[in-house]
This record gives structure tokens, C-alpha cells and sequence, in this order.
């Protein structure tokens, strides 16, 4: 297992749609453990697949000390949208107001191709929307109310990593 370098804002992997993961493929073990290895830092919810660099359908949580993966994930979302702080390794150090529905389901597949299905709501539902977004090729930022956005992006632009990627 190893902790890998996350994916800068700017960094055209995370603007594009990710490929679904082939059971059995070659590589599929080592992306799973290297994604549970990453996320398991604290602080950190969730962590998707292009932000380690690997434009496929898999991503991992951290929520609650329920740590787990899942692979070709369809999210489902139902309830009123609330504002929720949010925030994203991609986008170091910065949290803005958005809307997320309060509650999700993810159903996708493991290693072995077995139907897994993930179920939250509050701070889950928000990492099972989020994640699932990166896999979109969307980034958090880009749901923000356009007001925000405006000041999420020249406060972005700011930063010293956002410089240096």
C-alpha cells in the first residue's frame, strides 16, 4: 500500500470523466489499497480515484471510522438540498458554502465484481456526492452559487499551491 500525492486543482485529470473499472483488470488491487491508504489520514472523507492521477471509476471514504471503496458507482440523492461547508484536497485549504441533498445511496461493485451498496446521510451522503463528482470530472467548486464561486475562484487563484501546480 502506499499514500499517494493528490491532484491539484488545474490538473486536467480531474476535469475528466473516468473510465469504468474492468473486474479482474490488472492494477485494480493496488489502486483499491492505494486509495484506502490515502484517505485513511485524518481529516479526510473521502478520496477519488483522478486524485491520485487515475482517471477510473473507484473511490474511497473515511467517515465516522467507516472506512471502505467502492467501484463503478451510481449515486442516487433524495431529500431537500441543504448549504453544507465543503471542502476538497484538490482545492487544499479552502471550504465554501454549497448545496448537497441530505441524503445518498452509491451502488457499485468490489474487487470481485459483488454489488455493494453505500448509504448515508449528513456528512456520508455529502462524501458519497462528492466523490462521485470527481468521477464526473466536476469539481465542488463548480456547484457553488455564482456569487461564491466568484470568490471561491479569485481566493483559489491566491493560493500559493494554486501558483505552483
Amino acid at each position: 500500500m502506499t499514500e499517494r500525492q493528490i491532484r491539484l486543482f488545474g490538473d486536467p485529470v480531474l476535469r475528466s470523466v473516468s473510465d469504468p473499472v474492468r473486474v479482474g483488470a490488472p492494477g485494480n488491487e493496488q489502486l483499491v489499497d492505494d486509495l484506502i491508504e490515502t484517505v485513511q489520514i485524518p481529516g479526510r472523507a473521502g478520496l477519488a480515484a483522478p486524485q491520485i492521477g487515475v482517471g477510473l471509476r473507484a473511490f474511497s471514504w473515511n467517515v465516522d471510522g467507516d472506512i471502505g471503496y467502492v467501484l463503478n458507482p451510481v449515486l442516487e440523492v433524495w431529500g431537500e438540498p441543504e448549504i453544507v461547508d465543503e471542502g476538497c484536497l484538490s482545492v487544499p485549504g479552502f471550504y465554501f458554502p454549497r448545496r448537497r441533498y441530505p441524503h445518498a445511496r452509491v451502488t457499485g461493485i468490489d474487487l470481485a465484481g459483488e454489488e455493494i451498496v453505500i448509504e448515508g446521510d449528513g456528512v456520508m451522503a455529502q462524501a458519497l456526492q462528492h466523490e462521485t463528482d470527481h468521477l464526473d470530472g466536476k469539481l465542488y467548486i463548480e456547484g457553488l452559487d455564482p456569487e461564491v464561486k466568484r470568490e471561491a475562484m479569485r481566493e483559489v487563484r491566491q493560493a500559493d499551491w494554486f501558483r505552483a501546480a
